[in-house]
Order: structure tokens, then sequence, then C-alpha cells
């Protein structure tokens, strides 16, 4: 890494946060510097990250994208990504949200987690980080892109926190034993309409392949999951627009996770 390479991720960075502070977007970073390397993307999401926890975010987990087929099939991506969650992005059940204040914004229904204890290594398995788990639940994420458009490659993604602009959470309750996240069916509704479904085992088969997917890669950049953190296992169903004046709604079939809302004006 030189001082030059230096300077575009951090005028990349700072470009990023203007183009979603001022609602500008901006071409792909795969159009502006084509091939652009994984790890040159997360420096850029890093050194963003890093900006805005200096004016007073916190982090409070990670996620994981693009890890079932339908959203690899939407994004035109093979494999996945992952971001950084922070405080001032996540917001509890109920809540509303103003559509005014992002650009191209979608919906996406996930499992997720809280950590009851660190995950880290190259080569956590799914039995360890079930253990790891304290807590499990339904969140809807709202994707939103600072580019110009959703025809993104992984990188564009990554360097933009992958996609991430808000995470809604639903009620946590614990992992029971018996609980098998594979099978869990969700079904997302808009205005009371069912619109969009899909399986637990569409996320690499099984959510917990996330958190074992999302170990592995913080610990290629020297990080980890740790304890209290919130995971995002990543959508089961292909994204849907998000509208104003809408209400979302995900819910389980199974009725083992409790339902998860979100409010659009």
């Amino acid at each position: 890494m030189d001082e030059q390479d230096d300077r575009w991720v951090s005028a990349t960075a700072s470009a990023l946060l203007t183009a979603e502070y001022e609602q500008v977007p901006i071409d792909a970073l795969s159009v502006r510097r084509p091939g652009l390397p994984l790890e040159t993307a997360y420096r850029v999401q890093k050194a963003a990250a890093a900006r805005r926890i200096a004016d007073g975010a916190r982090v409070v987990g990670h996620k994981a994208g693009v890890t079932s087929r339908a959203m690899q099939e939407q994004m035109g991506v093979d494999e996945p990504d992952s971001g950084v969650l922070l405080d001032d992005r996540v917001l509890p059940t109920g809540s509303t949200l103003a559509r005014c204040v992002l650009m191209q914004p979608r919906v996406e229904a996930e499992i997720a987690f809280r950590l009851g204890c660190d995950l880290a290594g190259p080569d956590v398995g799914v039995d360890e980080a079930r253990a790891a788990v304290k807590e499990v639940f339904l969140a809807l994420e709202v994707i939103d892109t600072r580019f110009t458009t959703w025809c993104l490659t992984v990188a564009d993604s990554i360097a933009d926190n992958a996609s991430c602009a808000r995470v809604v959470t639903g009620p946590m309750v614990p992992l029971s034993a018996d609980m098998d996240l594979a099978a869990e069916q969700l079904v997302v509704s808009v205005d009371g309409t069912a619109i969009a479904t899909g399986a637990g085992c569409a996320v690499l088969g099984d959510p917990l392949r996330a958190l074992t997917w999302l170990a592995g890669r913080l610990h290629r950049s020297g990080d980890s999951l740790r304890a209290g953190q919130l995971v995002l296992a990543g959508a089961v169903h292909a994204s849907l627009p998000l509208e104003a004046r809408s209400t979302v709604r995900a819910h389980s079939l199974r009725l083992r996770l409790p339902p998860v809302e979100l409010h659009v004006r």
C-alpha cells in the first residue's frame, strides 16, 4: 500500500459520505477504478466508518450481505460481503422512517443474532457459532446505495458498507436447542399484502453459516465478532423497493420468532 493508494481510499470514503449527506449519488467505484480489489474496498468501508465513529457513532455489530442465491442473482454477484452496524442506524420494531432521507432504498427480511460470547478464528464451525448465540430475532434491513444505480460489483457494495442504511430489530428470543433456523419460513408483507417469502436455508444453507463466514472474514482483517454484538445473516429473498407511506412487516410462519415492523412516511 503506497501513499497514493492511501489518498485514494481517504478521498473515496469522503466522496461516499458526501454523497449520502447531500443525497447526490456518484458513479460506481468499478467504473471509476476497474478491477478494484476487495481488500481495498474494505479499506474504503473502514475509513468511512472511522469518520462516523469519530463523529460519535458506535459499532454495535456486523452484517453479512448477499448470502442467498436470490440476492446474488438480483445484485449480479457470486459471493457474500460484509458491513459494519453503527448504533445510529439501528431502530426498534415499530419505528417510523422518513423515505426522503434515503436515495434508492430497498428492504429485506433477515434472521439475525445477538452474541453471548466472542466468536473468532479462521475456521469457526456451525456448532461453535450456535453456542456463541444468546438470542435470535427477525430484522428488516433497509439497504440503499450512494451510487447512481444498483448495477454494482461486490467491491462497490463493500465500499458502500454493504449498502446498509438502517436496521429494524424485532423482539429477541433465546436460541433454544430445538430451534431449526434453516427451516424458518419468513413472509414479508407491505400494507398487509404478502409480497415475498423465503426460508432460513436460503442463507448459505443455514443462517448460522453466515456467522462462520463472517468470523473468518473478520479474522483475515484482524477483527472478530464480540459478545453483545448484533449480526445480520442476510436476506432470505430478493430485496423489495421501499416506498413512502407504507408499512413493512416480516413474520415467521413457524411462529418461533416474533414479527418485526417498519412504518415509512
